[in-house]
């Protein structure tokens, strides 16, 4: 089940890509299959060790082109083990709502992306995602849980702040919603409830099969009551510094064309007075 919508965030074969935070691997795995060249990276050593098992399950299926690489390792977020400018594209998904200093996981973004790259960020939607907090404090005051709920704009101000030029956002997983409402309302732990073990079953088969109605609905429902919130952004090239001294020696001789001017002006000045 995929959060990022490929079609509006486009990888190109070799591009190499972060997935930061990746957690069970799902955006690692599609961008693998896309020929691009992955770092999946999480702080959770567990489940590295399990995306390093797919990925490696993957190239032997013949599931990734060729020239695809894969890679899982453990890292931390706020201290990203790559030089500046490394990745074409980074993912972050279902994870800034969980760290503190969210900014500093922006800017370890923006360093390690180059020029003209693309990110893209996904968080639990403020409306669907405060129903949960206020059906339940179990939900989020847990380790490891979620600290923040994003209002859109908020995000977006940040991803600006950080230097980034969002093109696109949109809503996800309307379907998901009510799954969560459902197990904030009968305990988050309390998977045996009927109405949680039915809309489970659902999901599962929504997932498996992906029939054209459940499609059409969660399409017509995501603006509505989508679970995530997606955005994309871009990181502007910089003026290259050959350019701006070429632009301050051009200015030069203008500068030097109006101080003359202003010595005549001057000139003439003065001899009316005389």
């Amino acid at each position: 089940m995929l959060t990022v919508d490929f079609s509006r965030f486009p990888l190109a074969p070799g591009d190499r890509v972060l997935d930061l935070g990746c957690g069970a691997g799902r955006h690692a795995f599609e961008c693998y299959r896309r020929g691009a060249q992955v770092v999946a990276l999480d702080q959770n050593g567990e489940e590295i060790r399990e995306v390093a098992k797919w990925f490696a399950a993957m190239k032997e299926a013949g599931e990734a082109p060729a020239g695809a690489t894969a890679t899982a390792m453990e890292g931390d977020a706020l201290a990203l083990p790559f030089p500046d400018e490394s990745f074409d594209v980074v993912i972050i998904s279902e994870v800034m709502e969980h760290i503190p200093d969210d900014k500093g996981v922006l800017a370890e973004m923006v360093r390690v992306l180059k020029p003209g790259g693309r990110i893209a960020i996904t968080v639990p939607r403020y409306g669907p995602e405060k129903v949960c907090w206020t059906l339940s404090d179990a939900y989020h005051e847990v380790e490891g849980g979620h600290i923040r709920i994003y209002k859109a704009d908020e995000l977006l101000a940040k991803i600006r702040e950080a230097g980034l030029r969002p093109y696109g956002t949109h809503h996800a997983h309307a379907l998901h919603s009510p799954y969560w409402w459902l197990k904030c309302a009968f305990g988050v732990d309390n998977d045996k409830a009927l109405p949680v073990r039915a809309y489970h079953k659902l999901l599962v088969w929504d997932i498996m099969k992906k029939p054209l109605a459940t499609r059409v609905a969660e399409q017509a429902l995501n603006p509505l009551i989508g679970k995530s919130f997606v955005a994309y952004a871009t990181k502007p090239h910089l003026p290259r510094l050959s350019e701006s001294s070429e632009s301050s020696e051009s200015s030069e001789p203008a500068k030097s064309a109006k101080a003359s001017k202003s010595a005549k002006a001057a000139k003439s000045s003065e001899a009316a007075v005389k």
